[in-house]
């Protein structure tokens, strides 16, 4: 597996991973999920360096709404991955216990509801990026377009945003993102799988709508050599 491969694909899958299981707390004891959050975070490290490239041309280029859209997500994600990291701290009982931070209670519920919007931003941050997914993938196994795969990809994107609905519901998640008190919680006793199934179909949803939600913004057209410039340094970039 190339270096690309590992950076675009292989790690983000792991942190995708890692969240869930991190989600299943009332499955693992705590240390095992501090340890799965603590994974996360080196992934994440390992991510952002992979690409650095993108912080270093924030400053360039012209901003149309998609891309200022898009700007808007990666700030509300690393915003919501440093209140995930400082309440985590604040509250380990078991990696950095020996920290002397206070233990407040309702850093413990903030904790959960960033874990929950976690998975929101996460699966539109995953949308975003799906056609850059799918040409990595479809280089590394050199498959070709055809009009009877994208129409097959498409009917799979309407029942995976389905699932994702019904799974949305099943799992209360609207409960849980408005900050709502529920008594409802998975019971690990009578199944573990559907519980991660649930959660790959809520990431699944919401990559659906990251994916298309941007297409609704065009952007300005380009000029002939704007987009021979364009596709080349994609090229690039992407074998590079």
């Amino acid at each position: 597996m190339t270096r690309v491969l590992v950076d675009r694909l292989a790690i983000p899958a792991a942190m995708a991973c890692l969240l869930m299981l991190a989600l299943a707390y009332w499955w693992l004891d705590n240390l095992r999920h501090e340890l799965f959050g603590t994974a996360l975070y080196a992934l994440l490290i390992r991510h952002l360096v992979a690409n650095w490239a993108w912080f270093r041309n924030l400053g360039r280029g012209r901003y149309d709404a998609r891309r200022l859209a898009i700007l808007v997500l990666h700030a509300v994600l690393i915003v919501n991955m440093t209140v995930l990291l400082v309440t985590s701290l604040a509250i380990s009982q078991s990696v950095v216990a020996w920290l002397p931070l206070a233990d407040i209670a309702y850093l413990r519920e903030i904790h959960w509801f960033s874990a929950y919007w976690l998975i929101v931003i996460v699966g539109l941050h995953i949308g975003v990026h799906w056609r850059r997914i799918m040409a990595l993938v479809a280089t590394s196994l050199r498959l070709k377009a055809s009009p009877l795969g994208e129409i097959s990809l498409r009917l799979l994107a309407v029942l995976l945003a389905i699932c994702g609905a019904w799974s949305f519901t099943a799992l209360g998640v609207w409960t849980k993102l408005t900050f709502a008190y529920s008594l409802e919680f998975w019971d690990f006793t009578s199944s573990v799988s559907p519980f991660f199934a649930h959660w790959t179909g809520v990431i699944g949803l919401f990559a659906v709508i990251g994916h298309c939600a941007p297409r609704l913004l065009k952007r300005p057209p380009r000029s002939p050599a704007a987009t021979k410039f364009h596709r080349t340094e994609g090229v690039q970039k992407w074998t590079s």
